[in-house]
């Protein structure tokens, strides 16, 4: 157990998750803020009177020692001879006057408090401010604790409420402490208009004092802002969190807002920033930063950082990642580049889509062999989205190769979809022609 003299307090972690469209999302660690509770070593139990305000009675040598024995019984180790000697104690609490029965709750409250107990360490500390005769200093300090030991229970209405009685009964400058336990409290009210004003005056008060402000809590204003749905608000804290602490998801989220307010130069400007600097090391940012090549004309770099992705084992080896990098190449005017990938997402795909776009860049680049294979593989396989694309592809490298009759059979059956009605019937037409031609010619060289 840990000593009531050296207590370090436990801080209950408090997740508030960040959601953005583009691909950015984060979830942030929010300590409680339960930084401080009230000393209760009756060693100087008897000084804290020294500092009164107000006349308080006076710990006596009788409870002082019987206090002093249900401490170290706990600082030993031994939580239930300890509870057990301050049980004995408040079974004679009607001999006690009101500062020490409050000595002595405070002493149940941090025995409950260290064996992580929050309910009952709560309702000992109310207990505690609940006694006329104490002092001023304990009742402010251990009303702010019971504020802090609240939020630690997720009990966020009592939090308010404490920090209510807190504000009567404080005279002190406030500080950053009490705004950020009032923020996070009403972020998870889901108050957040209450919250962004509370972070936002810790912010300022830290700035007025030449200080940085802490990184959680620009974290929570950042969120509250999203919550709010000011885009440009948060862009403005990721700005600053970026020059701030420089880590590689905050680069990424701000140049996923810029997207959002439709900024795509700085959107293209920050993520290639972050990428030159090692930041994007996983599959969904390598992704993200390819699409933003792609949508800003940078067809070639989009294809060449998933194919890297790949190759690095960061992206998987799926159909959907190697047509991809295919798709980039052909906006890139790399048709004979792209072959390779879609001849890779084909053989992963059970749908013959992949082998119809690779049977169209086949034909695109004269490989009409190929082309006719692909095609008809295509076709075998199925599940095409444009099933008169194949055929048409099937029918232009059937030609090519001077396949007139299965030229004409592929074109007959494009003809029958709507969509390529029109071009096949045109085709129909030309490779007759052609077919024609070349009979005629070849029986003029006989």
């Amino acid at each position: 157990m840990k000593s009531m003299t050296t207590l370090q307090p436990v801080a209950k972690l408090l997740k508030l998750t960040l959601f953005c469209t583009a691909a950015i999302s984060t979830s942030i660690i929010t300590p409680s803020a339960l930084s401080i509770l009230p000393s209760v070593d009756v060693a100087t139990a008897n000084a804290a009177q020294e500092q009164k305000t107000k006349r308080v009675p006076a710990l006596r040598e009788k409870v002082y020692s019987q206090l002093a024995r249900a401490q170290k019984l706990a600082d030993d180790g031994d939580v239930k001879a300890g509870l057990e000697a301050l049980d004995s104690i408040n079974e004679r609490s009607s001999s006690m006057n009101s500062y020490e029965i409050a000595m002595m709750h405070n002493f149940y409250g941090f025995i409950y408090y260290n064996e992580n107990d929050l309910p009952k360490a709560i309702a000992a500390f109310e207990k505690v401010v609940a006694e006329e005769g104490i002092p001023e200093s304990l009742r402010v300090s251990t009303t702010f604790s019971l504020a802090q030991l609240a939020m630690a229970n997720s009990d966020y209405e009592k939090v308010i409420a404490f920090l209510d009685q807190w504000d009567a009964i404080n005279t002190k400058p406030i500080t950053d402490g009490y705004y950020v336990l009032r923020a996070q409290t009403y972020y998870q009210l889901k108050d957040f208009k209450q919250g962004l004003n509370y972070i936002t005056q810790a912010i300022t008060l830290s700035d007025s004092e030449g200080k940085t402000p802490k990184e959680n809590w620009l974290v929570l204003q950042r969120a509250m802002y999203y919550s709010l749905n000011q885009t440009d608000k948060v862009v403005d804290v990721l700005e600053r969190m970026v020059k701030l602490y420089n880590k590689p998801e905050y680069w990424v989220q701000l140049s996923g807002m810029y997207g959002e307010l439709g900024k795509e130069r700085q959107q293209l400007s920050v993520i290639e920033a972050a990428y030159q600097q090692g930041f994007l090391t996983s599959k969904s940012d390598l992704r993200q930063l390819a699409q933003v090549y792609l949508y800003n004309g940078l067809a070639y770099k989009a294809a060449t950082v998933m194919s890297k992705a790949i190759d690095a084992g960061i992206a998987e080896q799926t159909a959907k990642n190697y047509a991809f990098v295919a798709e980039a190449m052909i906006q890139a005017k790399e048709d004979e580049k792209s072959i390779t990938y879609f001849a890779k997402a084909a053989d992963l795909s059970p749908s013959g889509k992949y082998d119809q776009r690779l049977a169209e860049v086949y034909v695109n680049t004269e490989q009409f062999e190929e082309a006719a294979d692909a095609a008809r593989k295509a076709l075998d396989k199925g599940d095409l989205d444009f099933e008169s694309n194949a055929f048409v592809a099937l029918g232009m490298a059937q030609y090519s190769l001077q396949n007139f009759d299965a030229s004409i059979l592929a074109f007959e059956q494009a003809q029958k979809h709507k969509k390529s009605q029109r071009l096949a019937q045109q085709w129909i037409k030309y490779v007759k022609r052609e077919k024609v031609h070349a009979e005629t010619l070849r029986t003029a060289l006989l």
